[in-house]
């Protein structure tokens, strides 16, 4: 779907046929956010084929976080694209991941702070919870918001898996609800459009899940 001119999501659908939401940029270099699971990213291939994009063109992939529902594809890809997600993150999940799924090789490595590629300037949040390094994407000029497995519309990411924190999540939460926010593009589920819509939804969250965290 476009969400708006230069941005298309791919949304997740089940666990048969896709994966994560994946996120696709196109402006002077081509951005693709969580491409997912090796063996559904042929999801994700007819969907940038349906843009006229082809995976050997993409210029980055990034990752918000390590979980291979997210990440596993990103081995798919060779030079000149070039991949990157955050160094604690890469670090944690290899040794967790060891001779379960093989975790790509960084070409660099995201931490909190700014983030430019070519024209598209992010601001990186480092927010931990879900996963100890996983990170969100600000894209400022267009007031979006990438957040991986860290908030839904109307729920939160799981905090019962390894590397888990409910009160380091609960932060995280906190820090991403103050941006001024239009499009809160998540890593499964419906995105939320709207600043009242997104504004809502960080309250609905406070008010109801931090009870459980």
């Amino acid at each position: 779907m476009k969400v708006f001119d230069g941005l298309h999501a791919f949304i997740w659908q089940d666990y048969s046929a896709n994966n994560c939401n994946t996120y696709c940029i196109e402006s002077d270099r081509k951005i693709l956010i969580d491409p997912g699971h090796l063996h559904l990213f042929s999801a994700v291939e007819r969907e940038l084929k349906k843009l006229g994009v082809s995976p050997d063109r993409l210029d980055v992939v990034l990752a918000t976080h390590g979980h291979p529902d997210h990440l596993e594809a990103a081995g798919k890809f060779e030079k000149p694209t070039l991949f990157a997600m955050n160094r604690e993150e890469h670090a944690f999940i290899r040794e967790l991941a060891a001779g379960y799924f093989k975790v790509p090789e960084a070409d660099f490595f995201i931490g909190e702070g700014d983030l430019t590629i070519g024209a598209i300037d992010f601001q990186v949040f480092v927010t931990p919870g879900h996963s100890p390094g996983s990170v969100c994407f600000y894209w400022k000029d267009r007031k979006a918001l990438f957040t991986g497995d860290v908030v839904f519309n109307q729920g939160i990411g799981r905090t019962d898996l390894p590397g888990g924190n409910p009160r380091d999540l609960k932060r995280s939460i906190v820090r991403l609800s103050e941006l001024d926010v239009e499009y809160l593009l998540t890593g499964h589920g419906d995105i939320v459009t709207g600043r009242d819509k997104v504004r809502e939804n960080f309250a609905m969250i406070q008010d109801y899940w931090f009870n459980y965290l």
